[in-house]
């Protein structure tokens, strides 16, 4: 009886690699400087011209932070409410009392969570809100631990309502959960690209800063948190970088310790 004949193996061709080469390590994106850190967000960062939801302006900051995300930082976000509501403003009209107006900022930042919420999902992040009132429908009470929790998770949080209370905006309310939640760096997104000696919209002399000391933005008078915030964070020496978020690539940049915007530090 014939014996079959044992087929000659067909050599692989020079761009074929062989079946038991190494598969080639998927390339990571770069690693990030910071372990945790919190981007501060206003609220005209999601509107056109600074008012309302703009969804192309959301769609574009949710791929900026996906960019960055994708370094491996673990990421807590507050977002500002101040395109549709500023307390402060409101309560000058005289009819509507400071306490109730910063209330309902706090609901336009809860607003502005959620749409940020949906678009970083669409960008394929896990997210959760977390308020500091107490709005179960729709967002998580912040607790602590849980949020660090969560971030661990590889999970961005967003955080709305500010503190949960009057008279304290959200740059305070970034100073403190950035304390509470052991961030290495508050990086406060901006329309300018640092912080200036004088509005360089309306000084052409106005110089730019690449680092600052706490002391020396006191002395010079520099805006750049209101002062609750700003001695929040020099007391707990937790540094600010000040940037602009509309630049391509900027948050990226940032979170990767590259040379961005202004750093205000001990």
């Amino acid at each position: 009886m014939p014996q079959p004949m044992t087929p000659t193996p067909t050599p692989p061709r020079p761009d074929q690699p062989r079946a038991d080469a190494p598969r080639p390590t998927p390339r990571r994106a770069a690693r990030a400087a910071y372990d945790r850190v919190l981007l501060k967000l206003s609220g005209e960062a999601l509107g056109h011209n600074g008012a309302g939801l703009a969804p192309p302006e959301i769609a574009s900051l949710a791929s900026e932070v996906r960019l960055a995300f994708d370094t491996g930082v673990q990421l807590a976000i507050v977002v500002g409410g101040g395109n549709f509501v500023r307390g402060a403003s409101l309560a000058q009209i005289g009819q509507i009392h400071q306490a109730t107006a910063d209330q309902m900022g706090m609901l336009a930042t809860v607003i502005n969570g959620l749409a940020l919420r949906e678009a970083l999902q669409a960008h394929g992040m896990d997210c959760r809100v977390m308020s500091a009132i107490e709005v179960r429908a729709v967002a998580e009470p912040f607790i602590r631990g849980r949020a660090l929790r969560h971030m661990e998770k590889r999970r961005v949080v967003i955080l709305v309502a500010g503190t949960g209370n009057p008279f304290c905006t959200t740059d305070t309310c970034a100073a403190l959960r950035a304390r509470e939640l052991d961030c290495q760096v508050i990086l406060k997104a901006t329309k300018v690209d640092g912080v200036y000696s004088s509005d360089p919209r309306k000084d052409p002399a106005a110089v730019r800063f690449d680092q600052l000391t706490f002391d020396q933005a006191i002395e010079r008078q520099l805006n750049v948190m209101d002062m609750t915030a700003f001695t929040m964070c020099r007391e707990g020496n937790l540094p600010i970088l000040v940037f602009d978020f509309k630049s391509p690539g900027t948050i990226r940049r940032a979170v990767m310790g590259e040379p961005v915007g202004t750093l205000i530090d001990a």
